[in-house]
């Protein structure tokens, strides 16, 4: 009798610390989507996607990024890690290397090698260069690494950089139209993830092409098709039906990434992930980071006002309310933990704007270092521009040194001349980067993404409106400004109260409230700023 009693007091006990975490965290970033679609498409939306995470769960109407650049990378990055750039060292996707004097990639690492159906370039990728702890690999750690993590996106930086430093897979897409990976985490794929890439899934969807979902009338909350700030889709004039076929035939599976189809792609893997990996079937937390990119590729070629665009929100809306409906199934309503966010927003076509009495412009990089070449050669008698790029300006102290100037004098003349530029708002020194004491927001936002092993000598701040694009076309991001920081974030599912604030929020506080949602140490590069909203319950 007491071995009875003993036996339901442990399960008992077991059962409520069981209770205490989820069964599974799932992760999803959205790329370059704004708050604002989740209005604009709100009548267009099912009931059962990003509405039910609205409605049943709690909506942040006002999260923003708090620095600059706001790219994927560091996006992803600050999300995970619950800090930024300055912090972490993800400071762009891709940016010139003060340390190394090159260009270097968020997540090269020529010490591992493709595993997979992919080129040598593709899977040479780890988080070696992600300099602070994810809330991922705080879970591995508090789980004594049997909780597992598995990263998953189109881009290899959208699946690493969340993922941490001990998942245990990431994932990503290849040209060939498979998932690849690395030999940082395994020296063969899993045989489910072998089997998923036999099955040629992608096919399927070229095959059928893009046409509108729904009829054209419904997309009144965009601009009509093939309108003039729209650029090419994979080469082809902007307009529907695409015969996704045709294009495959004279390029590759790339393709796909730019079409809604690349996020149903990924749904069907994070499905079989969570089946052959069993996610979510104990009591020891996993956790799925999931990021959708087709919206990033589509923004970017065709803008935010294209029907593309709305297409893709609307497919993906569907896409959400599928995959919930499968965790629902397989890990159990109230089991798991769903949040949702963008790892940047993006800024309204300058052209359109332009077109309607605004006076704003695309700049291209190219222009602004051809000013920059010549004003240097003009003043000084030489180039002193090694490299502008990210906002960010790099002068070669080689031949300041060898023609005795001096750097600070340097610095301000070139300054000077950049403020005479009408697309510049303002221009900052590292020294005024360094020394920022928070009085002015826009240079706080630069010092938090500025790490001085790898940034430039001097910041560009653009004015308000201005995108620096190698194109006029569809859009970009990167500044400080609201349309490129302003992002959702939707809590749902697991202890996760209904509700809404309009409070102003930073992306870097959604890592530690998991921490401690989780009860599980905080990732080590954040200040621990947390959501109060969601751990009430």
């Amino acid at each position: 009798m007491k071995k009875i009693l003993c036996f339901f007091v442990f399960t008992f006990v077991f059962n409520l610390q069981a209770q205490e975490r989820p069964k599974l965290v799932v992760g999803i970033v959205v790329d370059q989507m704004k708050m604002e679609y989740l209005y604009r498409f709100s009548n267009d939306f099912s009931k059962d996607g990003f509405k039910r995470l609205m409605n049943k769960g709690y909506v942040f109407h006002n999260v923003n990024y708090n620095y600059m650049p706001t790219f994927t990378a560091p996006g992803h990055a600050s999300i995970y890690t619950g800090t930024t750039p300055s912090i972490h060292g993800i400071v762009g996707n891709e940016w010139f290397s003060r340390k190394l004097g090159q260009e270097r990639y968020c997540t090269d690492d020529k010490s591992v090698k493709t595993i997979g159906d992919g080129t040598k370039a593709e899977g040479a990728m780890s988080p070696k260069n992600l300099q602070a702890t994810t809330i991922t690999d705080e879970l591995r750690l508090a789980t004594n690494f049997k909780g597992k993590v598995i990263g998953m996106s189109l881009k290899d930086r959208g699946a690493i950089l969340p993922a941490g430093h001990f998942a245990n897979w990431a994932f990503w897409y290849s040209k060939t139209g498979a998932f690849v990976s690395s030999t940082f985490y395994g020296e063969k794929l899993p045989d489910w993830v072998t089997d998923f890439n036999n099955e040629k899934l992608f096919m399927t969807y070229i095959n059928k092409g893009w046409n509108l979902l729904k009829p054209i009338a419904t997309y009144d909350e965009s601009l009509a098709d093939e309108n003039p700030y729209e650029g090419k889709f994979n080469g082809a004039k902007p307009v529907f039906p695409y015969d996704l076929k045709e294009m495959f035939d004279k390029k590759n599976a790339e393709i796909l990434r730019a079409t809604p189809f690349g996020n149903d792609l990924l749904e069907e893997f994070a499905k079989k992930a969570i089946e052959k990996e069993e996610l979510g079937k104990d009591a020891i937390t996993d956790f799925l980071a999931v990021s959708f990119s087709s919206t990033d590729y589509v923004g970017h070629n065709l803008g935010p006002r294209s029907m593309e665009l709305q297409d893709v929100y609307l497919r993906l809306d569907l896409t959400i309310a599928d995959f919930l409906n499968y965790l629902d199934t397989t890990v159990g309503k109230g089991n798991y933990l769903v949040f949702l966010t963008a790892d940047h927003a993006g800024a309204e076509n300058p052209l359109f704007l332009k077109d309607k009495k605004y006076n704003v412009a695309n700049i291209e990089p190219k222009d602004i270092v051809k000013a920059l070449r010549k004003f240097s050669t003009d003043t000084f008698g030489e180039d002193l521009v090694l490299n502008y790029s990210n906002f960010n300006l790099f002068f070669n102290k080689e031949i300041i040194k060898t023609k005795g100037l001096e750097l600070v004098k340097v610095k301000q003349s070139f300054k000077d001349f950049l403020m005479t530029q009408d697309y510049i708002k303002r221009v900052y020194t590292e020294e005024e980067i360094l020394g920022a004491n928070g009085n002015d927001f826009y240079l706080n936002c630069i010092a938090k993404g500025y790490d001085s092993t790898e940034d430039g000598d001097l910041v560009l701040l653009n004015k308000p409106g201005i995108v620096e694009h190698y194109i006029a076309t569809g859009t970009d991001h990167g500044s400080p400004y609201s349309y490129d920081t302003h992002v959702p974030l939707l809590f749902y599912g697991w202890n996760i109260p209904k509700g809404e604030t309009h409070d102003h929020k930073d992306i870097t506080q959604i890592a530690p409230t998991l921490a401690q949602k989780l009860k599980i140490a905080f990732p080590n590069g954040t200040e621990g700023k947390v959501l109060l909203e969601v751990l009430d319950k």
